[in-house]
Parts: C-alpha cells; structure tokens; sequence
C-alpha cells in the first residue's frame, strides 16, 4: 500500500507553528516515500470554529511551500475534506458500534452527570469518571430496558453514544518514534463519539476518517499520544487494522515548558504562522529551522532546502525529547537564506518594500547598489528599508545609543573630514577617496580610526551600525553628503 498521510486542523483559530511543522514533517514523510499528503478540517466543534481560519491553514502551508495533494478545494477520491460535512458517515459507522455492543446510547442530562461526578467526589473519589463502573447506575441502554430506549429516541429525547470501554485492559501498540507504549483502561472514560447535537467528536471523526481515506500513518502531536488508546479501541471495535503511529516531541519555550501561545508572546516569538508571514521571514528558512526543530539527518548538515529535506527525512531520526525553540537559531537560518538569493530575487521584494514606505527610487542601478551594500547586514527582509532608509531621506532622529560614541572632539573632527571631501569634484567623490581622506584627517589628529568613523556614521545615517559607509557615501552623493554633515553639526 502506498504510503498516505493527514494534516487533520481545527479552524479554531490561526494556524499555530507547531502546527506548522507536524503538517511540514507529514509532509516530508509523504514526498521521502513518494505518498499522498492530505489535507483534512477537523471542524466538528462548531462552537469553537473561526471564520477565516480554514484559508489561513491552506494560505499558511502554500507559503512554506508544502503542496496539498488532497484537500478541501483540491478534490481526491476520498471526499469530503471537511468533516462537517461527513456527519452522515459517522452515524453510520455510530450505529455500528451500538448494534455490536462496543457502544451504547446514554440519555443523562449534564446535571445528572454533574450530580454523579459530586456524589463520588463526597465518598472519596477524586476524579469521578462516565467509566464502566458508574455506566450501571445511569440512564443508559446498558440500564435501560429496550422498550424505554426506543420510547425515548422516538419522543426525541437527547442523547449521546459513549463507547463501551472495557473495564480492565490494556492497550498497546507500537509508535514509530516511542516504541512499545501501554495504557490501562481503568483511567479512561466512556469516551462520548457522537454528541447530542448529531456531531461527532474528534475520536470517532478521527479514526473513521484515517480509515476510510486509508491513512496509513498519523503523525501527530505528542499531546495526541493520551488519546491514542481510545483511538485503538475503536479501531479493535470495528475490526479494523490501525495506521502505523508516530507522536512528535512537543516544542518547548526558551524558559521551559511546552510553548504556548502566552510563553511565545513574552518571550519575543511568532506563535502564528501568519505573523511569520506578514513580518517577511523567509519560508524557506522557516521551514528549514522546523525540520531541525525535532529531526536532524544524522551529521553536522544544516542548511537543506525542501527538496533535500524530503529526501533525508525519516521518522527513525525524529527525536522523543521536546525541542527548543532557539530563535536566535531561526534569524541565523533567515540569514543565511537572504545571503543565498540573488540580486534579481531580491529586488521586486525590497523595491515593493520600499514603495509601500512611500520612498521612491532613483533607478534600478541605485536599487541594486542599496541592495549589494545591506544583504550581508540584514537578518529579515524587511531590515533592508529599516537599516537602508538613509539612502532615500536623511535622518530625521539620531539613535540614542549611538549618540553616546558622539564625543566632545567629533564636531571638530567631522569638520575637519568636511572639509577635504569639500574640495573634491563630483567625480572624484568615490569611495576609495572618500576612504582616503578619512585616514588623512584620523592620522592629522593623531585618533583612532572610530573616533571619526563612528560620528560620521551617526551623522550621515541616524545609526551606529549599518553597510560599509564610503560606497553609501558615493551613492548617496556629494551635495547630499555635505548637507547632512553640516545638519548633524548644528543639532548635535
């Protein structure tokens, strides 16, 4: 059988990194062993669906670049994609399970339940259950006569179908990352898989659904991993041969613990993909620091674009311990990823950058100068009209950290640099020159080479950091280069 797997969401909210990468390791898995990667909305819980959520997913996997095989939109043969509209299968496949007795219907009302779960708790148990103990003295169709069940259903009486877990058993299976795990009955409850508004919950949707799309391998969150031995009860109840299981390690905040979306927020990280998005990380870069964010090839390797990572990915190289999220390490990977594009790729991204900050550009030659002069420098995208910004417009504020290395001596220094690169023509105004008379001045005031650098840097840009000032001087011209010294003299 080829391989198939799912990347199975809620449209609860927007799509979440972590979600990211399991529909990015799925994914890896389904093109390594040249499978199907589908598309699956879990939206069953209407109460907690979000509109627009559903796109976001599919807008948010095109943009790493993860290629949907069978989806909502993308049609298949196993159809539908969202399972709100497969409430007619699982009722089916419901009933199925109460005619063979691994399920029955239960009639009680929240209070009913509400009121069992205090009883126990009074008489000692601390963590009362819908279990197959507390099942007997409930309004069920284990307790209840047939007459009374059908009485019931026919008057259209609520209800739910719980599934019959056996009392004392235990659940085990092989997971492709874990190994042997094991789970006793005795902790679980008579899970509800069809609720009493006619929809299915997640454990019913979920292992009808892998079935009947013949998934053959769910490779999900290890939050999931709890949920597993319902799963593989039902999959026993219906006779049916599971997929091969995989549970990812969770990843974790820099300060400890799984990364929430309160952790990311403190601590400076994108918990969105969308933020991802509209901050321009690069998506390759992204995805490259995900499949590291758990996995790794095996060697020192660390830059793989995703056709690489589709080759190498295995899940035998897929860690069980939780995974850092280092986002110093994903600025290193946006990086290097900036560093790798070319000029041309470059250039329709920072020219729309720019334009959108309402500069405007001289030409393309000045443009692709801005560009060669910051790519080395910037770590996002973005970064390039930030850092670059000075060669459109001269600083109309000076950084309060920079202005520190602006010393008593820097105005007679920088007059003094005026005045030489005063006295060249507009052709003689080339960096080298430019260079030159910086050294002359520095070595006529016996200083150091920052001494002059540094306010002269603070005067022309703003900043105390950016590209290599004397071919930013050379573009920026002589006429503009001179009214921004003689700026800098008069504010600062």
């Amino acid at each position: 059988m080829s391989v198939r797997v799912r990347f199975a969401p809620s449209p609860t909210g927007f799509l979440h990194i972590g979600g990211l990468r399991t529909a990015l390791y799925n994914y890896l898995f389904a093109r390594h062993n040249e499978g199907t990667f589908v598309l699956r909305i879990e939206d069953t819980d209407q109460s907690r669906y979000v509109e627009d959520a559903e796109q976001d997913i599919i807008d948010s996997l095109e943009w790493a670049g993860i290629e949907i095989d069978e989806g909502p939109g993308k049609g298949g043969d196993f159809g539908p994609y969202r399972q709100s509209e497969r409430k007619d299968i699982y009722h089916k496949y419901a009933e199925q399970l109460v005619e063979s007795g691994h399920a029955y219907y239960a009639f009680d009302t929240v209070e009913e339940i509400d009121e069992m779960r205090e009883r126990l708790m009074k008489s000692g148990n601390p963590s009362p259950k819908y279990d197959s103990i507390t099942r007997q003295s409930m309004k069920n169709s284990l307790t209840l006569s047939q007459d009374e069940v059908k009485k019931r259903m026919d008057n259209g009486d609520e209800y739910v179908v719980r599934l019959k877990v056996p009392r004392k058993e235990t659940i085990r299976f092989e997971d492709e990352i874990r190994g042997n795990v094991s789970f006793d009955t005795e902790g679980l409850d008579d899970q509800v898989l069809l609720k009493s508004d006619g929809m299915p919950t997640y454990h019913l949707a979920n292992v009808v659904d892998d079935h009947t799309m013949e998934i053959t391998h769910v490779i999900r969150g290890e939050e999931w991993l709890p949920s597993t031995p319902k799963h593989m009860l039902l999959y026993n109840s219906f006779g049916w041969e599971p997929p091969k299981m995989a549970h990812l390690p969770l990843i974790m905040s820099p300060s400890g613990g799984k990364l929430s979306k309160r952790k990311a927020e403190s601590e400076g990280i994108p918990v969105n993909t969308k933020d991802y998005m509209a901050g321009n990380y690069e998506p390759d870069a992204l995805v490259n620091f995900l499949a590291y964010l758990g996995w790794s090839p095996g060697d020192d390797s660390e830059i793989h674009d995703m056709k690489e990572l589709c080759e190498l990915f295995t899940l035998d190289r897929v860690s069980k311990g939780g995974a850092v999220f280092n986002y110093k390490k994903l600025m290193w990977y946006n990086e290097n990823y900036i560093r790798q594009h070319s000029i041309d790729e470059l250039k329709p991204r920072v020219e729309a950058l720019f334009l959108g900050k309402g500069y405007e550009i001289p030409s393309d030659d000045f443009l692709t100068t801005v560009i060669e002069l910051l790519q080395e420098r910037v770590s996002k995208i973005d970064e390039f009209v930030s850092m670059g910004a000075f060669f459109f417009e001269a600083p109309k504020a000076y950084d309060e950290n920079a202005l520190k290395k602006w010393k008593d001596d820097s105005s007679r220094l920088i007059l003094s640099y005026k005045t030489r690169i005063e006295a060249l023509s507009e052709d003689d105004f080339k960096a080298a020159t430019l260079k030159k008379k910086l050294e002359e001045t520095i070595e006529e005031h016996g200083v150091g080479f920052g001494k002059l650098m540094m306010p002269l840097r603070i005067a022309i840009s703003g900043q105390g950091f950016g590209p290599d000032l004397f071919p930013a001087l050379e573009l920026i011209g002589k006429e503009e280069v001179l009214g921004r010294i003689d700026s800098a003299l008069e504010r600062l």
